[in-house]
């Protein structure tokens, strides 16, 4: 059975930083591509970041230079580091594939609430 926990979210000012985590049971991993996604109130889910099974990395431009995506195969573990957070960045935020069409069961994600 396939699970995704995700974790590390909380209430944080602008400005701030977080480190989300996502650790991944029940599939392959470490050929896998991985990716973060996040769901703003009244928002479709957007892919914010993702890293290739040779740790190649990609970013929205809303994130690019204050989020950071990497993995530890042995943990079987996704991270996203968030630095300089933004009202704006307010959202649920999940891993899974980074193509929707072949997403996996989606977890429960992580609230990230940032206050100005």
């Amino acid at each position: 059975q396939v699970q995704l926990v995700e974790s590390g979210g909380g209430l944080v000012q602008a400005g701030g930083s977080l480190r989300l985590s996502c650790v991944v049971s029940g599939t392959s991993f470490s050929i896998k591509d991985w990716g973060w996604y996040r769901r703003a109130p009244g928002k479709p889910r957007e892919l914010v970041a993702a890293i290739t099974g040779t740790r190649s990395t990609n970013y929205a431009d809303s994130v690019k230079g204050r989020f950071t995506i990497s993995r530890d195969n042995t943990e079987r573990a996704v991270y996203l580091q968030m630095n300089s957070l933004k009202p704006e960045d307010t959202a649920v935020y999940y891993c899974n594939f980074p193509s929707p069409a072949t997403a996996l069961t989606w977890g429960q994600g992580t609230q990230v609430t940032v206050s100005s």
